[in-house]
């Protein structure tokens, strides 16, 4: 495969293994009991009975196609493998195995019909030292197929289904048997040469109504790889922004890509040392996190506690710092706003669309997709009312916001807890 790929996989693994096994990394856990939350695609007749579970996914993305563009895919996926026996205190425990689907397809052969990669996952049986591995087969199809979008731009618009086909038929089974024969954490990376996909996210003015018209469930498409290129397309299960990246401070893998890697380690360093061996003896991979929890050095905790990259400064105006080093505004201590008599959230203001906006100002909500936030993405359309204007310390600003409809408004206010929105993603609501 191509190097585009390679360059995608840290991201992409961090998909893969996100929920595989949570805090506090025992079987025992009751959050444990119930895991792999994310791009699961179950058997057909398992997802027609009612369960809230899906068997397909549907992803459409826009190419901007050069003379003859290529296609590259890989699909990935966790299989169940079920272990049982031994004498250790975790007699069972379900683990998972990875798999790769790879597919290369010029983009002329997918226009205005559908090409059908096949994916066949054999199950089987190994027995090692008393402890049994089982695994069952899998099947399903990647399905893609491409069209020439209307308007003089010649943009196309790439259609990737993931299909579970699995003849499993026990519609009223538990859960955690469908998972047998179901594709868990599944994810698609496409890499295109001769050619460049937009974003979904951020798209040129031009596109914007082409990005709009693309339908996708329960899949998300994002830029990955080096900034500012447009060759290599991550469809997560998980709402990111373009160009993730896996935190340069960060060790190791954690299993939930949504906290802090420096609460998971110092809980983690907190369990007994009877919880840190019924952990190890979980899994594979909890083994190897509690290893290195437990030989940490603490300069390397250290760096887990926060990186500044810059403050009060312009950041092409000098070398990026060690990720520990702090640099502060000579004289303004800028980690005490009260010692800054040049900023006040009760008076600042912001001008949007050449409208004064500051505390008590009433807005329309437009939030924009590059924040990938659902909850506020559902709160388009609404008005709210302004209640402090807020710059950070990279100088960025924040707008905090109550919503006009919401009883609890008057209480979250009192208590400080408000919903924060860039400038760009409110509209003023006329004179003040």
């Amino acid at each position: 495969m191509t190097a585009p790929m390679d360059i995608a996989r840290a991201v992409a693994d961090a998909v893969l293994y996100e929920g595989y096994l949570l805090y506090p990394y025992r079987a025992s856990a009751r959050k444990n009991q119930v895991r792999w939350q994310w791009g699961v695609l179950v058997p057909p007749v398992y997802a027609a009975a009612g369960h809230g579970e899906h068997a397909t996914s549907h992803s459409e993305c826009l190419l901007e196609p050069g003379t003859e563009p290529v296609l590259h895919i890989r699909l990935r996926f966790l299989q169940l493998q079920h272990r049982s026996g031994g004498d250790g205190p975790v007699p069972e425990f379900d683990e998972a195995v990875e798999h790769e689907i790879d597919s290369v397809l010029s983009v002329s052969e997918l226009l205005d019909t559908e090409q059908v990669v096949p994916v066949i996952v054999p199950g089987g049986t190994e027995t090692t030292d008393g402890i049994t591995r089982q695994r069952w087969p899998l099947n399903g199809e990647l399905r893609l197929s491409a069209r020439l979008m209307e308007g003089p731009y010649g943009v196309l618009q790439l259609t990737v289904e993931v299909v579970n086909t699995a003849q499993w038929a026990d519609p009223e089974a538990a859960r955690h048997l469908a998972l047998r024969h179901s594709l868990i954490a599944a994810h698609t990376v496409l890499a295109v040469t001769d050619g460049e996909f937009i974003s979904l996210i951020d798209p040129p003015e031009w596109a914007k109504p082409a990005a709009e018209g693309c339908r996708n469930e329960r899949t998300w498409p994002v830029m990955v790889g080096e900034a500012g290129r447009r060759d290599v397309l991550l469809i997560s299960p998980i709402i990111l922004y373009d160009y993730p990246m896996i935190a340069p401070e960060s060790p190791g893998e954690l299993f939930d890509g949504t906290e802090i890697d420096e609460i998971l380690t110092l809980r983690t360093m907190t369990l007994t040392d009877e919880e840190k061996a019924e952990a190890r003896a979980t899994d594979e991979r909890a083994r190897k996190l509690m290893d290195r929890v437990d030989s940490m050095p603490p300069e390397m905790l250290d760096k887990l506690h926060g990186a500044i990259r810059y403050l009060g400064e312009n950041p092409g105006t000098r070398k990026e710092p060690d990720p520990i080093e702090t640099i502060t505004t000579p004289g303004t201590p800028w980690w005490d706003p009260g010692a800054d008599a040049s900023v006040d959230p009760e008076t600042d203001s912001v001008f949007i669309a050449g409208v004064e906006v500051a505390k008590g100002s009433r807005v329309l909500l437009t939030p924009g997709l590059r924040r990938t936030d659902a909850q506020d993405m559902f709160l388009a359309g609404r008005t709210a009312t302004v209640a402090a204007v807020l710059l950070d310390v990279d100088g960025n600003t924040h707008v905090a916001v109550t919503l006009d409809d919401d009883p609890g408004a008057e209480i979250s206010a009192a208590h400080g807890r408000f919903r924060y929105f860039s400038p760009d993603e409110l509209a003023p609501l006329g004179a003040q």
